[in-house]
């Protein structure tokens, strides 16, 4: 059970609701912080007093005041009007991410909506409601509000929900839940939409996919590394001190607790070799880049996660409800951005050894990794896969954030397009888990022309786990399917997990 009280909802937690399907629940000093904005609210109805987004219209119509026995009519309509989304549906786990982000943001206590508001989306949540949200339509600025809209329509009763693995009108699918719809009340539906919850929930998974793929990339680079006969000692600390990086320094320490007692290494540790390639000598270079990217990337996301992102604020202490621009997704958009470059240089990174392991001229090993080359094509086309995924990023990974289009008659004139950074590095973050994937099968197969001789214990572990699923490839065969099953092992970290248990404690 996780409980929300809009101060220490974690990545973890919502990565818990949403893909766990964990229950939350409302902390008992919601209801307190929750009314008290509330009443902030009816007092500035019953003055008569002009304030946006309760008693006027929106953006460039903000000047157009409304008659006090339509207030509540602008809210309905205001949901209805932002439901115009395109594109694919958002999965389920972006939608429930999304419900928990916003619930802990109303919990807050500065949205003025009433409990029963909070209480409804939470048991939307706990009973698996789930509001169908096309994928496209935010700017990120303004918040998320044509996505946020959906979530708000199906809270009245209308568009469409999921429930029960099934798709329904979402009248009938909240009666088959026995959740009772809710009637906006004056603010309540510009509280609903004006959040970065789309945004936020796209940076939450992808720093939590990003810190489990780059544990992988570090596997997978040393064993490609092993296989490669490649030397350690570009990873010793006294290297890394003198240029002490933090992300730099924490990779290189995995590195070198991940090479020890190989007899791999040892075996050629006095040959001709001088130095290695970049792609495996600068691993800690450039994946402890990337590592302080995602500190940077997790920092942001914390601190959106617990904020209040709406418009207006109200401020029940000062009793005044005020103007600002919390909405504006800047600070994630970059954070996305920033990410979309460091993952898919994991994914360039890891292509240039895949490349490396199924050249001979440059492995030392059979061509394309396969005993009976020209007879059998090996690992060759596995790497044009891995090569065609790192074309796309590089043209996914271009900025969305430098770009704006001012919309609502110029009255919303900078906008942070953060939604749609979020969305392609969903798509960068796929690719490379795939690209390494392909890694970790070649390299598996490159160690299998070194034997008798054994990589290090935990390589040997990550090595085992593959074959349990994955045999060797001693003639052509589809390998589709095992580039699925050790996609899956990459998503769900079982490499990480039996590598962890053999060194004892957690890689960094």
């Amino acid at each position: 059970m996780i409980t929300i009280d809009g101060e220490h909802l974690t990545i973890e937690d919502v990565v818990k609701v949403a893909r766990g399907f964990e229950n939350v629940k409302l902390d008992s000093k919601v209801k307190e912080k929750v009314e008290k904005a509330r009443l902030t609210v009816e007092k500035v109805i019953q003055s008569g007093k002009t304030v946006y987004g309760i008693n006027t219209g929106f953006g460039e119509l903000a000047k157009v005041r409304i008659s006090k026995d339509e207030i509540d009519d602008l809210q309905r309509n205001l949901i209805r009007s932002h439901s115009c989304g395109v594109g694919k549906m958002l999965s389920t786990e972006m939608v429930r991410a999304m419900m928990v982000l916003r619930a802990n943001s109303l919990a807050k206590g500065y949205s003025g909506v009433r409990l029963k508001i909070l209480e409804t989306l939470v048991e939307m949540l706990n009973k698996r409601v789930h509001p169908v949200v096309p994928s496209k339509g935010s700017l990120g600025a303004s918040g998320d509000l044509i996505p946020l809209a959906y979530i708000a329509l199906a809270m009245m009763g209308e568009g469409k929900v999921e429930y029960k693995n099934k798709r329904y009108e979402a009248k009938k699918g909240l009666k088959e839940a026995s959740v009772k719809p809710v009637t906006l009340k004056a603010k309540e539906g510009l509280a609903l939409i004006n959040g970065t919850q789309l945004m936020t929930a796209y940076c939450v998974f992808a720093v939590y996919d990003t810190e489990l793929l780059l544990k992988n990339a570090q596997i997978a680079g040393v064993m490609s590394l092993e296989a490669l006969k490649g030397t350690d000692q570009a990873f010793r600390e006294e290297l890394h001190r003198l240029r002490p990086h933090k992300g730099q320094i924490i990779c290189a320490k995995n590195l070198w607790r991940l090479t020890r007692k190989s007899e791999i290494i040892k075996s050629h540790k006095d040959c001709s070799k001088v130095q290695d390639a970049y792609t495996l000598r600068c691993i800690p270079q450039v994946l402890g880049a990337v590592y302080d990217v995602v500190s940077f990337a997790r920092s942001t996301t914390e601190t959106e996660i617990n904020s209040v992102t709406d418009n207006p604020i109200v401020l029940p202490n000062q009793n005044e409800i005020v103007s600002g621009g919390n909405f504006h997704g800047q600070p994630l958009a970059l954070a996305l951005d920033t990410l979309s470059i460091a993952v898919a240089t994991i994914g360039t990174l890891s292509e240039r050894r895949i490349a490396r392991l199924t050249d001979s001229c440059l492995s030392e090993l059979p061509p394309f990794l396969t005993p009976k080359s020209g007879l059998n094509s090996g690992f060759m086309l596995p790497h044009y896969v891995a090569a065609s995924l790192v074309n796309e990023n590089k043209i996914l990974s271009h900025p969305a954030s430098v770009d704006t289009i001012p919309v609502s008659a110029n009255q919303e004139d900078h906008v942070s397009m953060g939604a749609t950074a979020g969305y392609k590095l969903q798509k960068i973050i796929e690719n490379v888990q795939q690209i390494i994937a392909i890694e970790y099968l070649s390299a598996a197969q490159g160690l299998e022309f070194l034997k008798p001789l054994k990589p290090s214990p935990p390589i040997k572990e990550a090595y085992d786990e593959i074959r349990t699923k994955i045999p060797e490839l001693k003639k052509d065969r589809p390998l589709y399917e095992d580039i699925k099953k050790m996609v899956e092992m990459v998503k769900k970290g079982l490499i990480i997990k039996v590598v962890e248990e053999r060194i004892g404690k957690p890689l960094e």
